[in-house]
């Protein structure tokens, strides 16, 4: 009985110090109004945290929370998500805050989750109507982090036959904000029974993800 009694309370200790484990750094999700879907892939922010801390050795906090663009409150977070399948409207007050936090050393990353492309490119033009947005070439140190893809951007989720294209935003040679198209990284970092997808996969999503994260917290 007094076997199982400090074994039960050694338990019950180990998930007391999970719950309340403090985490150096968090990121966050942009919630953007225009009716597209900003909620998609909940699982995903979470399960690209824990593998990150698991292997590239960070400590980010997988308790996501939301930010909206015009909000003072996204120069709290060095890397920024944003996700979806449908419109995207950006007022001019958030697309100059969103222009003034990647100046000031933020990273944000668009995830095309299929139907984005037409109303985020726009909303990226209104955020930079002076710099181009260009496609970064397999050689582009952002992948090839901690793992190599030496094609380039990696395919997750076929939609129309097109290949994978990252594309960026570089501001003093410094890339800022990153535009994945064609791809669905967030997808193959969903928990494996939302999408059934292969193991394989999801390690390939995971890994880049990893990098991109590594990328933006180092660059």
């Amino acid at each position: 009985m007094k076997r199982f009694l400090v074994i039960f309370f050694i338990i019950i200790s180990n998930i007391l110090i999970a719950q309340n484990k403090m985490y150096s750094v968090k990121i966050a999700l942009l919630k953007y109004s225009g009716g597209g879907d900003w909620y998609a892939n909940p699982t995903s922010l979470p399960n690209l945290a824990m593998f990150c801390n698991q292997t590239i050795n960070t400590n980010i906090d997988p308790n996501i929370p939301e930010v909206e663009p015009g909000s003072q409150e996204i120069f709290d977070y060095p890397f920024i998500h944003m996700t979806g399948h449908g419109n995207v409207i950006f007022s001019d007050l958030e697309a100059a805050n969103l222009r003034k936090y990647l100046e000031a050393g933020g990273f944000l990353h668009i995830d095309d989750n299929y139907g984005m492309d037409p109303f985020i490119r726009p909303q990226i033009k209104k955020i930079f109507p002076d710099v181009e947005l260009i496609e970064l070439p397999p050689s582009h140190p952002i992948f090839n982090q901690y793992f190599n893809f030496p094609k380039g951007l990696p395919k997750i989720h076929e939609h129309d036959g097109k290949a994978p294209q990252a594309f960026g935003i570089i501001l003093n040679g410094r890339l800022v904000l990153l535009y994945t198209y064609e791809c669905d990284l967030g997808d193959g970092w969903e928990s494996e029974e939302v999408h059934n997808d292969p193991s394989e996969v999801r390690l390939k999503a995971l890994q880049m993800g990893a990098n991109i994260i590594h990328y933006a917290f180092n660059q």
